[in-house]
């Protein structure tokens, strides 16, 4: 084993806690859309700037702007010194962890020991644990904002974080801003355990605001968890009040354009999405949005003429293209809307590209894929009338362990599918093998079994079947 500086020196870097070993990598994440949304909240002054000077610094680091990011760590160190005087030391051990590793990447091996001295001095004195780092409510504070802001598949990641830092500081509402806000997009998500309570996240949006009367972000955020629970008075006047505070903070616009699009108020939510895309002309959420209202005005068009439905048409396609221009890795749900404009439009072949690039995809959030499958297969059923691979692609997106409704409809149109064929042809062994596969998954062995035995005595030779009766009868 290698005992060079530079080796000895790299194993302490793996010891601290910040961007660098933490789980989001450059494989993971889409640097671009990251670097964006990183230098808005900047420019709009977002709470928690030093985080975001943070994490932009890694971005920085892994594009190979070693310069930049060690200006962006300075900036977040004088913002530390600056909003937290008293609580510096606490604060700086994500920068200084950051300052440490970009030194080394830049070959300065002196320098980030030094760092990695005064990360030793402050530990010193805040934790018996580990040498260079200590596992206060401030680390794990940002380490879950940084787990949050990278991709959806870390946001478990981020709810544990944030749980932790509250149980050793349970009033700060940086920490329980946090915690609401990704609880909220967990409740979103209909395979999660979160969506089974969807009122979760308000108690802590609640709290925030008991804490902080005047956080705009969190009258909004809450505004559309009461949406969902048909509070509609209350929400409201939260989205009212959240414009009349700050009418100009682009994520307030575009959480209220939200609001007002689900309520159906597409022009109202349209004026206001405009409104943020131009302080945040590259936000894939603002496309997004924008493409479903145009969406919305497109099914809403009555004896419409060619060129009105051609103008609305092209409006979604580009929104909804743009919205992923930066994030074909993370981004699902807006891939699958302009799958199924160019669908609409008659344009499958890009349709089926879209499907089959995203079908590739790996480690992406299970619902996500469910939700593909189910799209995917259906449009090879209705459009490319290619039953197989529909059939293949909705027993994908059943056999991924995770209870979401997309996994209920692939279970649906796999027993349609069945049922069907069955009426034509009672021997048809491949419709007998998915039923018996079905009531398997619903457990309902006696049904399995006599359909597997059905399957085989047709094609007495399949593995699978054979496999899969061996097991019901153990």
């Amino acid at each position: 084993m290698s005992n060079t500086p530079e080796d000895l020196l790299k194993e302490k870097l793996d010891q601290l806690q910040c961007h660098f070993t933490w789980r989001p990598q450059k494989e993971t994440i889409d640097l671009v859309d990251m670097m964006f949304r990183l230098q808005y909240s900047l420019t709009w002054g977002v709470k928690y700037q030093a985080a975001s000077y943070n994490q932009l610094a890694f971005v920085n680091c892994l594009q190979g702007h070693f310069e930049e990011a060690i200006e962006n760590l300075m900036e977040a160190e004088k913002i530390l010194r600056e909003n937290h005087k008293v609580e510096f030391e606490r604060r700086s051990i994500i920068t200084y962890g950051n300052f440490a590793w970009v030194h080394y990447h830049m070959g300065q091996l002196t320098e980030a020991q030094s760092y990695l001295d005064k990360l030793e001095m402050i530990c010193k004195l805040l934790s018996d644990g580990p040498r260079y780092t200590a596992m206060i409510p401030e680390v794990y504070g940002e380490k879950g904002w940084s787990s949050l802001s990278s991709a959806v598949e870390f946001y478990e990641e981020a709810k544990e974080c944030f749980a932790k830092a509250l149980e050793q500081d349970p009033d700060n509402t940086e920490w329980i801003m946090g915690y609401a806000t990704v609880l909220s997009r967990l409740e979103a998500f209909s395979g999660t355990p979160e969506s089974r309570d969807q009122s979760q996240s308000v108690k802590y949006f609640r709290q925030v605001l008991e804490l902080d009367p005047d956080d705009a972000v969190a009258m909004v955020l809450l505004a559309l968890k009461l949406q969902r629970l048909r509070q509609n008075e209350e929400a409201n006047e939260l989205v009212e009040k959240a414009l009349q505070k700050t009418s100009d903070l682009p994520y307030v616009l575009r959480c209220a354009g939200k609001y007002y699009r689900q309520r159906g108020y597409v022009k109202k939510a349209i004026e206001l999405l405009k409104q943020a895309l131009e302080l945040t002309p590259h936000s894939w959420f603002l496309h997004h949005q924008l493409g479903l209202c145009c969406r919305i005005k497109l099914e809403c068009l009555h004896n419409p003429v060619f060129q009105q439905r051609a103008e609305l048409m092209n409006l979604c396609k580009y929104h909804f293209e743009k919205s992923f221009e930066h994030r074909r890795r993370s981004v699902v749900q807006p891939q699958l809307d302009f799958a199924h404009i160019c669908i609409t439009s008659g344009e499958y072949s890009r349709a089926e590209e879209i499907y089959h690039r995203l079908v590739e995809l790996m480690d992406i959030r299970r619902e996500d894929m469910q939700s593909i499958c189910l799209e995917a297969g259906l449009f090879e059923l209705y459009q490319k009338k290619s039953e197989t691979n529909a059939v293949r692609l909705f027993l994908k997106g059943v056999k991924i362990e995770c209870n979401s409704r997309e996994r209920e409809k692939c279970h649906m149109n796999l027993e349609k599918w069945a049922d069907r064929k069955l009426i034509i042809n009672a021997h048809d062994n491949n419709a007998l093998g998915i039923k018996a596969f079905l009531y398997q998954l619903d457990g309902i062995k006696d049904k399995a079994t006599e359909y597997f035995e059905k399957a085989l005595e047709f094609d007495p030779g399949d593995e699978e079947y054979v496999n899969a009766l061996s097991q019901l009868r153990s």
